[in-house]
């Protein structure tokens, strides 16, 4: 009977603390308990910070002549961190500015060709064979004009890639080749470690979902021991 007594009273107990549970006062004290303890209020989850970086390289190959930066240095977006020898390429420069050159010399003899048989063609001196000639030829002479043109423009491309620029802020992780080193196009001089945006990675259990939400505030620690809060 004592037994049976003292289960019925802990029974009472308890549901009469679920009834008053939603009182202020004992929710004020739970509350004050939880946050002692500091499991209200917070969601604490482990992670990594990424490292985000990108392999720099030339769009052409040739031998290297500087590299300004060493391992661990900043650099600011837009700085010259690499240079190619640039003579290979203004020879290539200048000689397709000469091929331009001698086509549009060519383009303008056919243009006057055509002009002096056009005016014959009215006196019976030529044969419409002959004006077509020159017509075709005029047509020729004009596509050579805009190929060496082209090819001024690929010659003049690739003397700019003889120089290599940081796309953003960030730290030169590693110096992965030297000055006088051949390179090929493509090949990495630099691994360049980007410093934003910044992206910490962690992961929420699913039971803790429906705790986060976009734009929530949250508190980075590092490992450090009494370092700066994030």
């Amino acid at each position: 009977m004592k037994k049976l007594l003292s289960i019925i009273l802990i029974l009472a107990i308890f549901f009469g603390v679920m009834h008053y549970y939603d009182h202020p006062v004992i929710s004020k004290i739970l509350s004050l308990i939880a946050e002692k303890k500091g499991e209200k209020g917070y969601l604490k989850l482990y992670g990594n910070v990424d490292i985000r970086q990108v392999d720099l390289g030339f769009r052409v190959g040739g031998r290297v002549t500087d590299m300004p930066f060493q391992e661990g240095d900043f650099v600011p977006a837009g700085a010259l961190i690499g240079v190619l020898d640039k003579q290979p390429f203004k020879d290539q420069v200048l000689q397709a500015a000469a091929r331009v050159e001698s086509a549009e010399a060519s383009l303008a003899n056919a243009q006057i060709l055509v002009k002096r048989r056009k005016i014959l063609i009215g006196t019976g001196g030529i044969s419409e064979q002959d004006i077509d000639d020159a017509l075709a030829a005029e047509r020729v002479d004009y596509a050579s004009v805009k190929e060496a043109r082209a090819a001024l423009g690929v010659a003049q491309t690739n003397l700019n890639d003889t120089e290599i620029y940081s796309p953003s802020d960030g730290t030169i992780l590693t110096r992965i080749r030297e000055p006088g080193t051949v390179v090929r196009e493509a090949d990495p001089i630099y691994t360049l470690s980007l410093i934003s945006p910044i992206w910490v990675r962690t992961y929420v259990s699913e039971p803790q979902l429906g705790l986060i939400y976009p734009g929530m505030e949250a508190q980075i620690y590092t490992d450090t021991p009494g370092g700066k809060i994030y």
